[in-house]
Parts: C-alpha cells; structure tokens; sequence
C-alpha cells in the first residue's frame, strides 16, 4: 500500500510538472511610443538623413505595418483612443489637448479636464491578467490626481502628467521663479513625489524602463514607454547634435532627437536579450500622431499634411510590432490598422485567445494576430473613423472622404494616391454620398464633446493643412 502511494505521487507529480510545462507562459509587452515624429524620419521608412538603428532592427525583426493609423491627429485625444481601444469621440474626448489647456478665466480648468473615469484603460485589462504595469514619460490624459496613471491601472509611473517639459532638469531656481510652475510639467515618481533627473531625459526614460524590466522579470509585465521626443521644446545635446554636421537649424535638433530616443529604446531591447525574454515579449513601436513640420522640421514623407489635420501626413504613422515565439521576421502587413487595435491585441496574447480575431466588448478595435500570423485574410477594418468638430474622415477600404466646414468634401483613392493629390468627389459622386451617410451614421454613435476649442484653433488647423497639401519628399 505504501508502495503504491509513492507511485502514485510520483507519477501526479510528473503529471503537474508537464502540464504546467504545456501551458503557454504569458508574453510580457513592451509599447513605445514617440512623440510628434514624421512619418519619413526613420531608416525603415527609407530616411538617410535621420538614423534610428534600434528601431530599424526592430522592424526586421517582426511585422512593418504600411497603414498604421491613430484615432486622432493630436496628442491627448490620439492617446485617449489608444488607451481606451474606442473610438475617444465615443465618451466625449473629441477635441482638446489636456492637461494645461488654460482658460482666460480659469487657471484651474486643465485640471478638470481628463480622460474620463468610467473608462476603461489597457493598463487595467492587463492587470486582470495578472501583469505587472509600469509607465515611463509623458501621460497627458489628465492633470488631476484622479486621472493620474496610478489611479488607472497603472502600478509604477516615472514621468510627468502634462503635453511637454524641457529635456534637461528644472533647477530649484526656475521651480521657484516659475519656469516650471504648472505641476504637469515637473517630473514625479509614484504620485506626488517630484523629483528632476540627472542628464538628458529621453535617455532618463530608457533607462527607468529597463530598471522596470530587470525588476519585474519574473512575473509578465506591461511597460509604456511614452517618450517626448521629439516634441517641442527642440533641446538635443551636443553628443547628439555632433552626429549630423551635414544639418542645420532645427532639422539637425530634430535629428538628434531621434537618435537619442532610437538610443534610448536600444537600453529597452538590450534588457530584454540580457535577461533572455525577448522572444516572448511583444514589442510595438508607434507615435501618437504625424509630425508637426512647421513646427519640430519632421519630415512626413512620402504623405502630405501634418500634424492637427486630417490628411494622412496626420493620422499615419510608423508601426511595427515584433514577437519572435509567434510573429515571422521581415514582414510587411499591408491592410490598414489603428492604434486602437492594441488594446485587444495585447489582451488576446495576455489570456492565450492569439487565434481569435473577435474583439472586447464595446471596443472599436480588434485583436491583430490573426491577422498578422495569416489566419484571418479579410481587413482588420472595412471602415475606419476621424472627427475633430465639424472636420471628419470615413476611410472606406481604399477610399477616403474628407469634410471640411469650409468647401466640399474631398475624395482619394489611397491605393492609387497616397500623397492625396487627385481629388475624384466630383467623379464619383454616388459614392461621395454614400460614405457621408456613413459618417452621419456614425457621428450618431458619439458623445457631445466635452470640451470646445476655440475657432481659431479650428482655422490654424485648416491652415496647416492647406501649406502642407503637396506630399514631403524624403530626405
């Protein structure tokens, strides 16, 4: 008898032991995202005058997608979406940058303003999956502490709440004078404790990832690393500047810029070789919206338009994503996808459902890797959705049809046009009529907004993309 329950034992333990073994460990992820940057300034998306060495062996390394998109053309709605995985105009978040958007008569309405509390973020999905979360840099979804990171699921932040900040740290003196007086601006650990770094900040932010990364390795982890660059203010060291002697101005800044943020991602992917998890960590790099040319000299090359419109130089941006246990290396995925579609993604490798291609309840996007891994061959998205005001976009397949307050709506077909230049609304007016009854359509699905801007913001960005109307060349 006790022969037999040695045996026994012996035997449920192997049992465990293998099917613990089958049980696919959960990936960690990685999401980096940059800031303002231009389509054209990246090796992988040909740039010779700009170099980013770590990204582009990223992108060989996995999947290029070609049409990657955000829900917006600015900062805070854009990540607003990308959080949410909706459509932002969904619950109210159309219009604004926040936090630090001040009024005339309110130097507290920034504070107000925020993503929304019922509102689910993809740091909370993961961490029902049992992920450890962490983010690194700029939030920029609400000032007030009841919209900051460590209250939406996030358990570690380094980085500051607002849109901006100097790359170099506050000294006690311009605190004090006012420099930096708004507290979205001031770096902070945790909630509430502020603290300026030592040296150059996009390097800071790295290298606070991968500590992140060495100290959560045990156990599936969800880092954000949010960079600033290589928005405004345009602020590269001399190491950095010395790199590019052929530039000049604010090309040679914004260059240097993005050397230093391609560096900064190299500690990140460094970590995860050294500590032997790349293989199943899930890598996405993107940006929040196109480059502001007029503003940082990014290059949007080969698309027109920039940075607050709805061309595709605005809502087109770099994407890749690499998993090398499931994703094939040096792919290009040439159908279009969103931002929005990263929520669900991440949540299907996180809960082991990579072969579905259904998506959450009351999300907008869908989960990619079926897609990706060429079990699903239809688009991610028959039809795809941008509105700021009365300016809005239906994307239609290959068609896409664009409403202005101030003339007629302009109609492209992007497989033939990328660069937007042959305006068909006149030729195909039924389907002109057609995708604006979509749009209507879809305008009834949205909350009011919750905030307006201004009308003159409204016309700055018409005016932006009426210079910037013929496509960037590459540089």
């Amino acid at each position: 008898m006790i022969k037999r329950n040695l045996y026994t034992l012996f035997f449920a333990s192997i049992s465990s032991i293998c099917l613990a073994n089958s049980t696919p460990q959960k990936p960690n992820i990685v999401l980096i995202f940059s800031d303002d940057a231009g389509y054209g300034d990246f090796g992988f998306h040909g740039s010779t005058s700009v170099k980013t060495p770590n990204l582009d062996e990223l992108a060989s390394g996995g999947v290029k997608f070609t049409q990657g998109y955000v829900s917006d053309s600015t900062c805070g709605p854009s990540r607003a979406g990308l959080m949410t995985g909706k459509y932002q105009q969904r619950f109210g978040y159309e219009e604004i940058n926040v936090p630090g958007y001040m009024s005339e008569n309110s130097a507290l309405l920034g504070d107000e303003m925020g993503l929304p509390l019922d509102q689910k973020t993809m740091a909370e999905y993961l961490k029902e999956q049992g992920y450890t979360t962490g983010v690194f840099g700029k939030w920029h979804l609400g000032n007030a502490d009841r919209y900051h990171p460590l209250n939406r699921g996030f358990d570690e932040f380094f980085g500051f709440r607002g849109g901006d900040r100097s790359y170099f740290p506050y000294t006690p003196e311009q605190i004090k004078n006012g420099n930096a007086q708004f507290p979205d601006k001031r770096l902070e650990r945790g909630m509430g404790v502020y603290e300026e770094h030592e040296g150059y900040l996009t390097d800071v932010l790295g290298l606070e990832a991968a500590d992140f990364i060495d100290r959560h390795q045990k156990s599936p982890f969800f880092v954000f690393l949010s960079f600033t660059a290589v928005h405004t203010p345009m602020q590269a060291t001399p190491e950095d500047l010395a790199q590019f002697p052929e530039l000049s101005g604010t090309r040679q800044e914004l260059a240097a810029m993005t050397l230093s943020m391609d560096r900064a991602s190299g500690y990140v992917l460094d970590k995860l070789d050294e500590l032997g998890l790349a293989d199943n960590t899930i890598v996405v790099f993107t940006n929040d919206n196109g480059g502001p040319s007029d503003r940082n000299a990014s290059n949007n090359a080969p698309l027109a338009g920039t940075k607050s419109n709805f061309l595709e130089g605005g809502i087109r941006v770099p994407f890749l994503m690499r998993w090398p246990d499931q994703l094939k290396a040096n792919q290009e995925y040439d159908y279009p996808v969103s931002t929005l579609d990263l929520l669900p993604t991440f949540y299907a490798a996180a809960s082991n459902t990579v072969q579905k291609k259904d998506k959450l309840d009351d999300i907008d996007g869908v989960n990619l890797l079926p897609h990706v891994k060429g079990m699903v061959s239809e688009r991610p998205h028959q039809k795809m959705y941008w509105k700021k005001e009365t300016r809005a976009v239906v994307r239609d397949g290959d068609w896409k049809l664009i409403r202005f307050p101030d003339r007629t709506a302009e109609l492209y077909n992007l497989a033939k046009d990328i660069g937007e230049q042959n305006d068909l609304a006149s030729v195909y007016p039924e389907r002109v009529a057609s995708m604006y009854k979509d749009l209507f359509k879809w305008e009834l699905t949205l909350e009011r907004p919750l905030w307006l801007l201004k009308r003159k913001y409204e016309n700055y960005d018409i005016s932006r993309m009426d210079k910037y109307r013929l496509p960037a060349v590459q540089p």
